[in-house]
């Protein structure tokens, strides 16, 4: 058998970055950008009135005058007019461009108004500013024309589509999504819309590696097969030239109905391991098509589906979408936690333990084992937010030892 090492180096190997599309920007969230941004002029681009207040030149401030003539108002968006009399003001909204002739923004908290015998209106200044510039942000300040703003790379989250916007980026270009094919095997399996018979049982294992593939960004379409080797035969290799990856659940351990291993390779999938040194999961089978689909074999008790898609599967949905090695994916997908309670695990085999975990008030996580009744508890998940991977090598796992967590929540 294989070690979770070497298997994890296997299925590294058949990483293919997917191709780039075109895309407008408001469908472009979650999704991976493949060209890099700039920005086409200064953030900000004009020199931006911060506070609502009075516009004025500092040096008149500096000088001792607390009363200005208000010339005019100016809001955000209008062109701006120039101060006329650098011993005046002009009342002016946050966001506006400041005004020639003005330097220094002074909020309306620390203002009040009246109206002179000319019915000019007064600005009295109750609290002057401390230096020129005070409440202007100014051109430039955050970022200069030509500068990187966004890498090839990066997912595109609300910030990052809020900057695209702001230097026009209707169109992106991203990695397109992948196409996943999510199968589930097995006579006992009938639509989650079927009443079941006592000896069937609905089929959860399929929608539940569905979703899982979505929040990875791909677009994941589900199938199933009864175990009839000629169906298999039949419906695969459509499956194998359509989708980049095929996710199988069921069929592939040593029972007398598990026909996948034997199938896939018949219909030309080249098989890269079967079974690895792990609990649960041992009998994941991994392949490729030559040039084609990967294939993930999981096996089909519910926790052994859902840690073997969490451990391989997710990571390489998410390094096919980006210019990035499954390493980092690997290595991204995990978060180092603090084991709450001993822990004892004989067999040599790399154990997966579900786990909740608790964040203290000095920013640790705590790991804390949670009871299941084996890989085909489902339920046991409910109560999780990630399971452990304990090397192979140890047998016992003091309270306190540190260990790498993979979060599913």
């Amino acid at each position: 058998m294989l070690s979770v090492e070497e298997a994890t180096r296997l299925v590294a190997a058949t990483i293919r970055p997917l191709s780039v599309e075109y895309i407008s920007l408001t469908l472009a969230a979650g999704r991976v950008l493949r060209e890099p941004l700039y920005a086409d002029r200064d953030f900000p681009p004009f020199n931006r009135v911060a506070m609502d207040g009075i516009a004025l030149r500092y040096e008149a401030l500096a000088a001792g005058q607390m009363e200005f003539l208000v010339e005019h108002t100016q809001f955000a968006g209008q062109v701006p007019r120039p101060l006329q009399d650098s011993a005046a003001a002009i009342e002016i909204m946050t966001g506006a461009s400041l005004p020639e002739g003005a330097d220094t923004v002074i909020r309306y908290e620390d203002v009040t108004f009246r109206t002179d015998e000319a019915g000019h209106r007064v600005a009295q200044v109750q609290v002057g500013a401390p230096r020129t510039g005070f409440n202007v942000h100014a051109q430039g300040a955050d970022r200069h024309k030509d500068d990187l703003l966004l890498p090839a790379g990066t997912v595109l989250g609300p910030a990052e589509l809020a900057v695209a916007a702001t230097v026009g980026a209707a169109l992106v270009a991203v990695t397109r999504r992948p196409r996943v094919a999510v199968v589930s095997t097995g006579d006992e399996l009938v639509p989650i819309t079927q009443q079941p018979e006592p000896h069937q049982i609905r089929r959860s294992n399929v929608l539940m590696l569905q979703a899982a593939a979505q929040q990875a960004g791909a677009e994941a379409t589900a199938f199933h097969f009864n175990d009839d080797p000629d169906d298999l035969r039949l419906g695969l290799p459509d499956l194998l030239e359509n989708y980049d990856a095929v996710l199988l659940s069921g069929g592939v351990s040593k029972g007398k109905a598990d026909f996948l291993p034997e199938v896939l390779r018949e219909i030309g999938v080249e098989q890269i391991f079967h079974e690895v040194q792990q609990r649960p999961g041992k009998p994941f089978w991994f392949g490729q098509q030559p040039g084609g689909a990967a294939v993930f074999a999981l096996p089909g008790n519910p926790v052994s589906t859902f840690v073997n898609f969490y451990r391989y599967a997710r990571p390489w949905l998410l390094a096919v979408q980006q210019p990035a090695d499954y390493e980092e994916s690997v290595l991204g997908g995990s978060v180092p936690v603090v084991l709450a309670q001993e822990v004892q695990f004989k067999p040599r085999l790399t154990h997966f333990l579900l786990v909740s975990l608790e964040h203290t008030p000095t920013g640790c996580i705590l790991a804390y084992p949670e009871r299941a009744g084996g890989s085909g508890d489902q339920a046991s998940l409910l109560a999780c937010q990630a399971f452990l991977e304990l090397p192979a090598e140890q047998e016992v796992f003091p309270q306190g030892t540190v260990l790498p967590a993979w979060r599913f929540r």
